[in-house]
């Protein structure tokens, strides 16, 4: 898989587990809230969502050379509300141009090209 593949996953990725976590707040404050068990089949599928969200993050910050630390942290931007949005928006912004100098750094010099 390319990076720019990778990238497009982990957007993907970070917007289903954002409205997942939205949902699953929802869920939470049915039952808690009012008792109602309408939504109480939604934690199992958005736990199977946040780990392919996991996967992502890794594979993406593995291929583009990350620190364990900023992986974690991207990670963890999954489990607050909102946040997986504000966070996609700014790791989506560094990858891309991240990606950009990789792939113009690794494009062959047309000047040499000729000889």
């Amino acid at each position: 898989m390319s990076d720019p593949a990778k990238l497009r996953f982990f957007q993907v990725m970070a917007t289903v587990v954002g409205l997942g976590l939205l949902l699953l707040v929802l869920e939470m404050v049915l039952w808690y809230g009012f008792d109602n068990d309408v939504l109480r089949w939604w934690a199992m599928p958005h736990g199977f969502l946040y780990m392919i969200y996991l996967g992502a993050v890794a594979m993406l910050g593995f291929a583009l050379g990350w620190g364990l630390g900023r992986m974690v942290l991207i990670m963890l931007a999954g489990v607050v509300p909102f946040l997986s949005f504000w966070v996609e928006s700014r790791v989506t912004r560094s990858a891309r141009a991240q990606i950009e100098a990789k792939e113009s750094a690794t494009a062959p010099d047309p000047a040499n090209l000729s000889r």
